[in-house]
């Protein structure tokens, strides 16, 4: 379980997703790591890229990218601006180190997992919903052996099924030459399935900032779940902390949340994320719920024995009842307090005399 890999006591793990929201500013970076680490997150991330190689001089901004940041400018002039080199990288990792919360990238081109996975040693990789078609850059990532959690926005159930064969070759074999018969054979294979199990996580995403709640289907955190035997989370854009906590309630693993210091800031995602005390709310909804989650078993808690006496009736005289009467529908009935014989009996007592005087309201004994 992603449980066991990422905390010892079995908790989600609750990712603050910084991304892109420290606007190129490593003192806002480090302000983010602090607040997310005041928030109680169990990781804090950012985006790891290197724009000309992540797009084309012609490459457009998305509809979401032209409302909140300069439309004049094109998508690489926007990621120009918001890149963190190697040396601000240490600088951020050491911030997470001093703060007790595990720093996180996303990679988008290959240097950036030499970086992350080779150069900085990190036991994690994130790969973003548009790299799940992306079979060299995932067979990369998986031939460095990190831990990958791997977002699905945008794809169909075959597309993560292939997605997941290309990391199941790059995880036993670790070679770049293949074949896609490769893959689909690593996928079936006991090693593959093994390495899958014990190195990735399923996140559900919905790609589109703010995401619609009617697009967010979370029920395919249970298909995924049930299709390919992993953990499953979810990476969320929605507006607000409910859908996060919802999905913690139907299995989620891991939660990944974009926030920002100011939804108001300049900037492509600060709109779509929430602010620190949203953030706050959020992971302490999520702990609340995973304690509430409790057991599959159906018993009597602690808290409830204890009422049990004084919420459940008992077998009551209704009205003064003589030796050797009779009990009847009419001498018999069910009040509070429970500490006497069940009304489940009460059909066993029709027509058995009484072996004793009762007084009206007093608990049957016999």
């Amino acid at each position: 379980m992603i449980a066991d890999r990422y905390k010892a006591n079995n908790s989600v793990f609750i990712i603050a997703e910084a991304g892109v929201n420290h606007n190129g500013s490593i003192e806002m970076a480090k302000r983010l790591i602090d607040s997310a680490a005041d928030a109680g997150a169990n990781a804090v991330k950012f985006q790891t890229f290197k724009a000309e190689e992540l797009v084309s001089r012609c490459a457009p901004k998305a509809e979401y990218q032209k409302s909140t940041t300069n439309e004049a400018e094109s998508q690489l002039e926007m990621l120009r601006k918001l890149e963190i080199d190697a040396d601000s990288h240490r600088t951020l990792i050491d911030h997470c180190n001093s703060r007790n919360i595990q720093f996180l990238s996303t990679p988008f081109d290959s240097d950036s997992i030499d970086l992350l996975a080779r150069t900085f040693n990190l036991p994690d990789l994130k790969i973003p919903s548009g790299e799940i078609t992306n079979g060299p850059f995932l067979l990369k990532a998986a031939a460095t052996g990190k831990r990958i959690m791997l977002s699905t926005g945008m794809s169909t159930l075959g597309e993560v099924e292939e997605a997941l064969g290309v990391l199941a070759f790059g995880y036993t074999k670790g070679r770049e030459e293949a074949s896609r018969r490769d893959f689909q054979d690593a996928f079936c294979s006991e090693d593959g399935r093994e390495a899958l199990e014990a190195n990735v996580t399923l996140l559900h995403c919905t790609t589109e900032y703010p995401a619609p709640f009617e697009e967010v289907n979370l029920k395919v955190l249970e298909t995924m779940r049930l299709a390919f035997g992993l953990a499953v989370g979810l990476s969320d854009h929605t507006p607000g902390i409910a859908m996060p906590i919802a999905a913690v309630a139907l299995g989620a693993t891991v939660i990944e949340k974009h926030f920002t210091l100011d939804k108001f800031l300049l900037g492509p995602d600060h709109k779509a994320s929430i602010e620190p005390l949203e953030l706050v709310e959020m992971i302490k909804a999520i702990r609340q719920v995973e304690v509430a989650l409790g057991s599959t078993r159906k018993i009597p808690t602690a808290s409830e024995v204890k009422n049990r006496d004084v919420a459940r009736k008992s077998l009551i005289a209704a009205r003064p009842i003589h030796k050797n009467e009779a009990f009847s529908a009419e001498n018999l009935t069910t009040k509070r307090p429970g500490r006497g014989i069940s009304p489940m009996r009460y059909w066993d007592y029709l027509g058995k005399q009484s072996d004793k005087d009762y007084a009206e309201d007093e608990l049957i004994t016999e």
